[in-house]
């Protein structure tokens, strides 16, 4: 059986002003950035997001989506929604952070190929202020039954400067794999896990290689004793110069990474790794570079376009259950 899992940062996925499901807090924070964000311009970023993920897995859709900068479980209900064609019955995990954008983690997946525990696990890293959550969720999968843990991440953005912000990505870094070490001792050292999410920073990054013990090495991470190495999916990507984003060139920030169960050759482990791409459907990105076609929001003038997607490219892990 094949998993098709999916990441994407949905670029602001806000809700309408004055929405019942806003703080006051955030109402005040973000008044004069949402300045005309409407019902009707929710509705078409809706509609232009939906329109990619129906296209996805041969128009069969994602059977796991983990997704960022989405306000609230209202807005990700409005998407799941625009899936009805799909005829998927996906099930949403989301929990609202404290980030001071009000954006956040979540997940949905098709309850028909999977049942979760019941749980979720967020934390919340301070340092001056909040950063994104981690989410974690632990499905089982149908019928097989087998257990794959997801953690979903939004690393602190690079807006004040790479280096300036690199110490609070260091801080999740670091706080990620400590949590990975304890989800081992728990679920055993064969676990299956797969960390996503938009990092903010490239597979090269300090944060990512000596804090996150990520890595391109197989060997390091099977042979790993004490420390949770995680083999990043990413780099014969990276190597090919593409990326998931573009600032003046582009940048591979969004990442699948997996554990020693995911990768290991052994008959006790379930899953293995079929594939991994950047997607890009046509009218998704211009120019050589392929930089996404984003849709930003009203406020920012002419950067605004009705006909946009995110400033993000989806990614694509496919996972086979042995």
């Amino acid at each position: 059986m094949k998993h098709h899992i999916y990441w994407w940062n949905l670029e602001n996925l806000f809700d309408v002003a004055n929405s019942p499901s806003r703080p006051a807090w955030l109402q005040k924070e973000l008044k004069k950035e949402l300045k005309g964000w409407t019902t009707p311009v929710l509705n078409r970023k809706i509609e232009q997001l939906a329109s990619v993920i129906r296209q996805l897995n041969g128009g069969k859709g994602p059977d796991v989506f983990g997704v960022c900068e989405v306000e609230n479980e209202v807005v990700l209900k409005k998407l799941t929604d625009a899936l009805a064609p799909l005829g998927r019955n996906y099930v949403l995990r989301h929990h609202d952070a404290k980030d001071q954008r009000g954006i956040d983690v979540a997940f949905f997946y098709d309850g028909d190929r999977y049942e979760d525990d019941g749980r979720l696990f967020s934390l919340e890293i301070m340092k001056r202020t909040y950063t994104r959550d981690l989410v974690q969720i632990n499905l089982r999968t149908k019928p097989g039954g087998h257990d794959l843990v997801l953690i979903g991440n939004h690393w602190p953005s690079r807006i004040d400067g790479q280096y300036e912000s690199e110490p609070y990505r260091i801080m999740v870094a670091e706080t990620m794999s400590y949590w990975i070490e304890r989800i081992l001792e728990i679920k055993g050292k064969d676990a299956s896990i797969v960390v996503m999410g938009d990092f903010n920073d490239e597979p090269h990054n300090r944060s990512l290689e000596n804090y996150a013990n990520s890595t391109r090495s197989r060997t390091q991470v099977l042979n790993a004793r004490s420390v949770p190495y995680l083999y990043n999916l990413m780099w014969p990507l990276y190597d090919q110069g593409v990326g998931t984003f573009f600032g003046s060139v582009p940048m591979l920030l969004d990442q699948f990474m997996v554990s020693r169960g995911i990768i290991s050759a052994s008959p006790k482990t379930p899953f293995r790794v079929e594939s991994v791409e950047i997607v890009n459907l046509p009218g998704m990105t211009v120019g050589d570079y392929n930089k996404p076609v984003r849709h930003s929001r009203p406020s920012q003038g002419k950067e605004y376009n009705p006909d946009g997607f995110s400033d993000h490219l989806p990614i694509h892990l496919v996972l086979e259950e042995k």
